[in-house]
């Protein structure tokens, strides 16, 4: 499956909900999705590490769905060539935190 299958399973199953939703709305769930992901790295629970996975991917499709943003059109414009700033693979810039 390519990230535009996906994507558009996901427009399929939710975009109903979450155009009523709106972005705002929409953003809160996956900023919610990330935080229950942060929890389960924490863990040692592989299956539940899995789902968070799963769900803070399918809450930044349908965050892109409603901003009408092509994921994957998008994430190959810009790391199709490598790094986008030192545009190396792998990434050579330095390490900064």
């Amino acid at each position: 499956m390519h990230i535009q299958d996906f994507q558009r399973m996901m427009h399929r199953i939710y975009f109903h909900r979450d155009s009523k939703r709106g972005r705002k709305g929409t953003l809160n769930w996956l900023k919610e999705e990330i935080e229950e992901l942060g929890e389960a790295l924490n863990g040692d629970d592989m299956k539940a590490l899995e789902n968070e996975f799963a769900d803070v991917l399918a809450w930044l499709a349908s965050l892109a769905n409603v901003v009408k943003v092509d994921l994957e059109k998008a994430s190959l414009s810009k790391y199709d060539g490598g790094c986008p700033r030192c545009r190396k693979t792998p990434c050579e810039c330095p390490l900064v935190k």
